[in-house]
This record gives structure tokens, C-alpha cells and sequence, in this order.
């Protein structure tokens, strides 16, 4: 696939055919969208565990006042960690999507952010959205998304609850306006 089609750095809309789906009412941002397929992290859907319970388990000690909100990435791997970011880090295994955004899968960025040493912003996520090499390019053909060029303050400066609508409203659309039903000309 050309780097102009690729839509990394964009976000994945849900469109109301998806309402009986994993998906409904999703907003998934692209860290990496090429030949070999497409992956993301769903943003606005939380987790029922809390941080606590996550650093128990990794055996990681926590400041109590730090409480993110967990969210599921996605219905793949949903037992592996994925924090998204802007600040770079020293982190042993993180991918630069963009010079302000990186994807971090590793333990060391739980434990600076368990002692307020991480990133300023971040979405913490278990889990990932992925597809197949052509996968989404036809489901983006079947109308099942909308897309949008991601920005820092959508990624980071936004309540998880208004996103959906937030992202609609910057294409100049309203959730209650939009259809099920698709059309070609």
C-alpha cells in the first residue's frame, strides 16, 4: 500500500450499521494502517479494572492518586498492555505513529506512570483492533466507517464519553443525522 493511502494518525469512526457489533459507537485510532493490515486502539470504551488491579498483578508499586481509566483496545490480545502517548520516553518497546505520538507496550512506562514519572498524556488500553491485509480497506468500502485525521487534543484532550460525538461534529455531522443504510452512486 502507498504511504498516501495509508490512514495512520486517523481515526475510525463507527458507522450505526455497526450497532449490534464489538464496535458500536467506536472511535479507533490507527497506529499503523499498510500491506500487511491495519492496527488500533479503540479510545472510547472503558474497562471495568482499575489501575491498582493492573499493577497488583504486574507486581508494580503504585502512588494511591493514581487512577487512570482502563479501556479495551480492542478484541485482540486483551491481556496485552498498550499505553498511547505524546511525551517520548526511554521505554523499551515503543512505536513512533507520528513525531507527537507514540504506542508503548511495555512494563517499565507502567511503573514510571505508577510513580507519576510517565507521560503527562496518555490512554492506557488492553487490547488492540486489528485487521488483515485488505480488511479494512473494504470495510471502509462497505461504508461500516468514517474517517478522520487525528489530532493531539482529540487524542488526549477529550472526555472518552463525548468522543464519539466530538469526531462526528468535526466532519460536520450529528450521530442522530446518520444512517444505516449506504448508498453508491
Amino acid at each position: 500500500m502507498k504511504e498516501l493511502n495509508s490512514l495512520r494518525n486517523h481515526l475510525l469512526i463507527a458507522m450505526p450499521a455497526m450497532a449490534d457489533s464489538w464496535f458500536a459507537s467506536t472511535v479507533t485510532y490507527l497506529c499503523e494502517h499498510n500491506d500487511d493490515g491495519a492496527m488500533g486502539i479503540v479510545l472510547n470504551k472503558p474497562l471495568d479494572i482499575g489501575f491498582a488491579d493492573i499493577c497488583l498483578q504486574l507486581d508494580i508499586d503504585r502512588l494511591e492518586h493514581i487512577r487512570p481509566t482502563i479501556f479495551t483496545g480492542g478484541p485482540v490480545s486483551q491481556e496485552q498492555g498498550f499505553i498511547l502517548h505524546r511525551e517520548p520516553g526511554d521505554w523499551s518497546s515503543t512505536m513512533a505513529v507520528t513525531e507527537s505520538v507514540q504506542l508503548t507496550s511495555s512494563k517499565d512506562i507502567l511503573r514510571a506512570m505508577a510513580q507519576g514519572r510517565g507521560p503527562h498524556d496518555y490512554l492506557l488500553a488492553l487490547g488492540y483492533a486489528g485487521w488483515s491485509p485488505g480488511q479494512l480497506d473494504q470495510e471502509l468500502r462497505d461504508n461500516a466507517w468514517l474517517t478522520l485525521e487525528a489530532t493531539p487534543d482529540l487524542l488526549f484532550g477529550q472526555d472518552y464519553r463525548d468522543l464519539y460525538d466530538i469526531a462526528l461534529s468535526k466532519l460536520g455531522i450529528s450521530a442522530e443525522f446518520l444512517s444505516s443504510d449506504a448508498g453508491h452512486a
